[in-house]
């Protein structure tokens, strides 16, 4: 606790002695957030992989959190600082029972990305396959441990001290990551999800997403050698374009086998960011690194199907049945009570409109309705929203003008044609009979029923505005 104290602070202290002054000197506020983002990123990348991975989930938000922030933790998904050759080296043979020169007829020194966890560097078989192989650091599982241990004792303190960290439920939040960085030190069972997702993927007839394959006899707790692709960054918009790949439809890949894999068959890679993705160049998306998967039982699946559901069809009742079935209420709720005081029965108030003050006002006001009805974030829905929040970034560069209620539509339809007999069997509600209701969807997006089209950008501008908006609000209650 006092290391990560010392070094929060520190990058903290240095931010308000330092790029906060100069900001406020000559008046360029994005100066102080650029400050205060790299301050932290290093902060983070100093305290080892537990914050590092906290990092990267901030690196998947574009679009709802400071784009400074956003650029600055995006260095923590592939660009930590590697271990030494030597050290590679050392793990490598210790855990393979032979030399390098016995298993590879080549294997490259540098490193051709460095995360968290682990190292990945290509090599040739000497079968003359050319392969990656992904290396543990040595000291990562005594560094999770500790920091694990930091959080978990903070974590109970925040309940009843901050509403919003109590309804995100932190010690929750502290056992999600404790079970996944956890699962993420055996790359054994990183091998096992990278052949269940590609099952799924089988199984759906997708074919746009590729797993790579992981070598049946070289896989250890610390050593996993797999396939080797390559292909555009998935930052790489430009490129992809230059190329003739339709980037819409490489977002939509995406997002239709991360839904197909959550609620039909109860598995979905459950890291999803831009250090994990590449396009092949044509166009199909490779998904890499399995170490957090998600994995819902029967009862869980079903909720999420029937969540998916109750938004298609704008029914805010089995929405919330299916939260309440998750855990994010308690049993005994009553969810028409839950519709009435929350106002989802009443008419939506476009955000952009309202007054600094009156959006304050409307959040502090749901917040507190929710922790009164006993409301958290279950652990199972966290890397769920983890992903959402990585396609809402992705959106941003790859589609920004795509239409998001034609999107909808889209999806929704793709998914009535393929699985509607299914979902009509296990929900009780059948998609081929019911047409799809977008009041929902504009609701959560702020706009009134008769806004009939409306692209991300158009979005983005939104939040922007609403942003821009909330921050001129604070520094004008503090300059006077």
């Amino acid at each position: 606790m006092v290391r990560v104290a010392y070094k929060l602070g520190v990058a903290l202290a240095g931010w308000y002695l330092i790029d906060r002054r100069r900001s406020r000197k000559i008046a360029e506020p994005e100066l102080s957030r650029a400050g205060l983002s790299r301050r932290l990123r290093k902060a983070f990348q100093g305290l080892g992989p537990t914050y590092i991975k906290l990092g990267q989930i901030l690196s998947s938000g574009e679009g709802l959190f400071p784009p400074e922030l956003v650029g600055e933790f995006r260095l923590l998904r592939d660009r930590v600082p590697p271990e030494s050759f030597d050290t590679v080296r050392a793990v490598v043979e210790e855990d393979l029972g032979a030399t390098l020169e016995e298993v590879f007829s080549s294997f490259e020194r540098e490193a051709l990305a460095a995360a968290s966890i682990a190292q990945v560097h290509a090599a040739t078989l000497r079968t003359g396959e050319r392969v990656v192989v992904k290396v543990q650091r040595p000291s990562v599982a005594r560094n999770v441990a500790e920091d694990l241990a930091a959080m978990s004792w903070i974590a109970p303190h925040l309940i009843g001290r901050i509403p919003v960290a109590s309804l995100a439920n932190p010690p929750a939040l502290v056992e999600l990551f404790a079970e996944t960085i956890v699962e993420e030190l055996d790359f054994r069972l990183e091998a096992d999800n990278m052949l269940d997702v590609a099952e799924v993927f089988a199984q759906t007839d997708q074919r746009q997403v590729i797993v790579p394959r992981p070598h049946p006899r070289l896989v250890t707790r610390r050593v996993l050698v797999m396939e080797r692709l390559s292909g555009f960054s998935f930052d790489d918009v430009e490129g992809m374009r230059a190329a003739g790949i339709d980037t819409t439809e490489v977002v939509r890949a995406l997002m239709i086998s991360f839904l197909e894999g959550a609620t039909l068959f109860g598995v979905f890679h459950g890291d999803l960011h831009g250090g994990n993705l590449f396009v092949l160049p044509d166009g199909k998306v490779a998904l890499l690194d399995y170490g957090i998967t998600g994995r819902l039982d029967q009862p869980r699946r079903l909720a999420f199907l029937r969540m998916l559901m109750g938004g298609t069809i704008n029914d805010p009742k089995m929405q919330l049945s299916a939260l309440r079935d998750l855990g994010a209420l308690p049993a005994d709720t009553d969810l028409d009570a839950v519709i009435v005081d929350l106002g989802i029965d009443q008419p939506v108030r476009d955000p952009t409109t309202m007054s600094p003050e009156e959006l304050l006002g409307e959040i502090r006001d749901i917040t507190k309705k929710l922790l009164a009805y006993g409301a958290k974030f279950p652990k199972v829905l966290m890397l769920y929203v983890k992903d959402l929040l990585f396609i809402d970034g992705a959106l941003a560069t790859l589609a920004p003008d795509l239409d998001l209620f034609q999107e909808v539509t889209r999806i929704a339809m793709y998914f009535t044609a393929r699985h509607g007999e299914r979902i009509a069997a296990e929900v009780g509600v059948d998609p081929r009979e019911t047409a799809v209701d977008l009041d929902g969807l504009r609701a959560s997006l702020g706009v009134p029923s008769e806004v009939e089209s409306m692209s991300y950008r158009d979005l983005q501008a939104r939040r922007a505005l609403i942003r821009k908006r909330m921050r001129d609000h604070h520094k004008a209650k503090h300059s006077t």
